[in-house]
């Protein structure tokens, strides 16, 4: 049976994670901000499952997993109903443009 070095996981988790801060950095909205930062969590979750794989004993990377899927669930939604009331008040979803937040 042809196994999937681990290098290449933590390779592709790299790519992943590095793409996430890039955007999440260079991204001049809250959406955009919020899809970079779910790219991150995809990441760890990439490499939780793949440290998992060397000992098939054990699930504790899969159960790492799994709460890092729904901590990221509940982040989202939080993240959008903010999101939502704050273009509601300001008509806009630029961080840069919420002048009343800066003080």
């Amino acid at each position: 049976m042809n196994t999937i070095p681990l290098e290449h996981f933590l390779f592709v988790a790299a790519a992943l994670f590095s793409i996430g801060l890039a955007i999440t950095v260079t991204k001049r909205h809250f959406i955009g901000m919020l899809l970079g930062i779910e790219l991150m969590l995809n990441a760890v979750n990439l490499n939780l499952i793949a440290f998992s794989r060397h000992d098939p004993e054990r699930l504790g990377g899969q159960l790492f997993a799994l709460f890092v899927i729904v901590v990221a669930a509940a982040e989202v939604t939080v993240a959008l109903a903010i999101i939502l009331r704050v273009y509601g008040h300001f008509q806009t979803v630029d961080p840069d443009k919420v002048s009343e937040m800066k003080k």
